[in-house]
């Protein structure tokens, strides 16, 4: 018994009666319940730093000269994305003993197809090091319907995270076509929405910040599932969609009020253009996103459409272009590649011509290709292909020379 009362913790030094615990070892020696709870704080102080480390925070301007590498034009878009990104992350640096409590600034891309809303973000994400996964907003469905719950896209992200909770809990969600799930009109429809308003009650709370179960299979909840809980609050949100009409939305704001007749403003007559980049939180509203859900998304930017010389240089700058990928592909049978400066105009043309943006300059080239791609491995004789216009237009073939620069074909 004497012994006993001598116990004490072997860090602080305090006896039993002066703690609500003492812990004894295997081989002897006491900690106390105090110390314990010490010793957990600091470790999960170790690895919140760790992991914070490898978001590679690096300045605004950091962050765009990153994109400038791979996302050519649309450069006020990349320097909002590069403050907003910089913020979120500094914030989640922030004392803990702060008074202040620094909201969290999800953000909201408005762009037409191909423009690079998602490349942006997945660059982002690849430049930070955090876990990054993307969603379709068309595939969500309300609670109880066919289709995804929202709480499957956390599960890619921690999928993506190797199921490691705290990483994916500061990773990057990128939500594609949000603009779908816009509601049809201005008036509460009596019909279940199940794929547009209810879809976006359900995206606030997670956006916002909540603790969400997700089922580990996917799928459907149900009360026999796996589930693991994750911490949305600082998980960065990134929405985007095309907001087709949402033009003619911000033109009836801007001639609202203006009478007709003979002494009517006749400013768009004269051929005065809204751009996307006039909008206001109201005209999102008014195209059908709720309130609430604009709320939480407080960074708004637009990307413009791409013209044929951004697609011409998105061809041949970034470090990934397409054209270097052809190259690379073709130098590892010992062939070198060139493109003509009129068959990368050709291929800018057809991708507008289709209005598919950048996203279907890839398509373009691997139809064009496809014939060089086929035969030149078989080619012993083969040194160098030149690429015409006529070759993107499916009328001629590519021009391929030997030794000593000689035309072979």
């Amino acid at each position: 018994m004497a012994n006993k009362k001598q116990e004490f913790c072997f860090i602080c030094g305090k006896t039993k009666s002066e703690v609500d615990r003492l812990l004894k070892g295997q081989f002897g020696g006491c900690i106390c319940n105090e110390c314990v709870k010490e010793a957990y704080k600091v470790l999960d102080e170790d690895e919140e730093d760790e992991i914070s480390e490898n978001m590679q925070l690096a300045t605004p301007s950091q962050i765009k000269a990153h994109l400038d590498q791979y996302v050519i034009g649309q450069d006020e878009a990349k320097r909002t994305l590069s403050v907003a990104v910089y913020n979120h992350y500094k914030r989640l640096r922030q004392n803990k003993k702060s008074d202040v409590e620094i909201q969290k600034s999800n953000i909201l891309m408005i762009g037409s197809t191909g423009s690079g809303k998602t490349y942006l973000a997945q660059s982002l994400a690849k430049f930070l090091g955090v876990p990054f996964a993307i969603a379709d907003a068309t595939t969500l469905t309300e609670a109880g319907y066919v289709g995804e719950d929202v709480e499957n896209i956390l599960l890619t992200l921690l999928q993506n995270a190797d199921f490691d909770n705290k990483l994916a809990e500061k990773g990057i969600v990128y939500i594609d076509e949000i603009d779908k799930l816009s509601r049809k009109s201005d008036n509460v429809s009596t019909t279940r929405d199940v794929g547009g308003e209810g879809v976006q009650q359900a995206l606030l709370k997670i956006i916002e910040g909540t603790i969400s179960r997700v089922p580990l299979s996917g799928g459907r909840k149900h009360p026999q599932a796996e589930c693991v809980d994750i911490d949305t609050s600082n998980i960065l949100f990134i929405c985007g969609g095309a907001f087709d009409g949402l033009e003619k939305i911000i033109e009836q704001r801007n001639n609202k009020g203006k009478s007709i007749g003979f002494n009517a403003d006749i400013e768009k007559s004269s051929g005065q253009i809204f751009h996307l980049n006039d909008v206001q939180q109201k005209d999102l509203v008014k195209y059908g996103l709720m309130p609430e859900l604009i709320g939480r998304l407080p960074v708004i930017t637009t990307l413009n459409p791409l013209s044929e010389d951004d697609l011409v240089r998105i061809l041949t700058e970034p470090k990934n272009a397409l054209t270097k990928q052809y190259q690379e592909l073709l130098s590892i049978d010992g062939v070198k590649l060139e493109f003509e400066d009129d068959a990368l105009k050709r291929i800018a043309e057809l991708a507008i011509k289709k209005e598919i943006g950048a996203r279907g300059l890839r398509s373009i080239i691997e139809k064009a290709m496809q014939n060089v791609m086929f035969s030149i491995p078989d080619r012993a004789d083969a040194k160098k292909v030149i690429v015409t216009s006529g070759v993107i237009e499916g009328t001629e073939e590519a021009v391929v020379y030997g030794n000593k620069n000689k035309k072979i074909a």
